[in-house]
């Protein structure tokens, strides 16, 4: 599980190199809202719908373990942390009109749609499998925001690090589940 996350961040690392190594985007970023290059849209996105598959992976593990209510109490955060980075998202002009919010286990980004279906084939294997996913994906997510604000304005940053605070309370809740067993 670990080589898909490295593969994801890898594949959006690489991907936004492109993107601006073939000129898109050479505005630079601000301290504020405004312009962006394509490279800080991209990981705009990749937060976005990486958030998405938090709140996916925690429906569907809370689906088939409904006694474990970790799930249900952070999947309710999650969508909170999904409509912040959609807010940034239209804030700097990305395009999410292919998003749908309301497909779970539906992702736009190939990678993380791979992620999404390792992570719930992981969790499906028990209760404690599946806390130790919501654990996993807590790590990733901190891990992922640390690097994804670097370099960005700084209401990017601020929004982030909300997120990676929220990160840390699901990460302690997780842990808390899983040492119960």
């Amino acid at each position: 599980m670990v080589k898909k996350i490295a593969a994801a961040g890898l594949a959006v690392a690489l991907l936004a190199t492109l993107s601006f190594a073939a000129g898109k985007g050479r505005n630079g970023g601000s301290s504020t809202t405004g312009t962006m290059t394509q490279a800080q849209k991209d990981t705009l996105l990749f937060i976005y719908q990486e958030e998405k598959v938090a709140r996916d992976t925690y429906i569907t593990l809370g689906n088939l373990y409904p006694k474990q209510n970790t799930f249900a109490t952070i999947q309710g955060s999650e969508q909170t942390h999904i409509d912040k980075a959609q807010g940034l998202c239209e804030t700097y002009g990305v395009d999410i009109s292919n998003v749908d919010e309301s497909n779970v286990g539906e992702f736009v980004v190939p990678v993380l749609q791979e992620l999404y279906d390792t992570l719930v084939a992981q969790g499906s294997q028990s209760a404690l499998s599946a806390l130790k996913v919501g654990e996993y994906v807590e790590i990733t997510d901190i891990d992922d925001l640390e690097h994804a604000e670097i370099g960005m304005p700084s209401d990017v940053v601020n929004v982030y690090e909300n997120l990676k605070a929220g990160s840390y309370n699901h990460l302690d809740a997780f842990r808390n589940a899983i040492s119960k067993y």
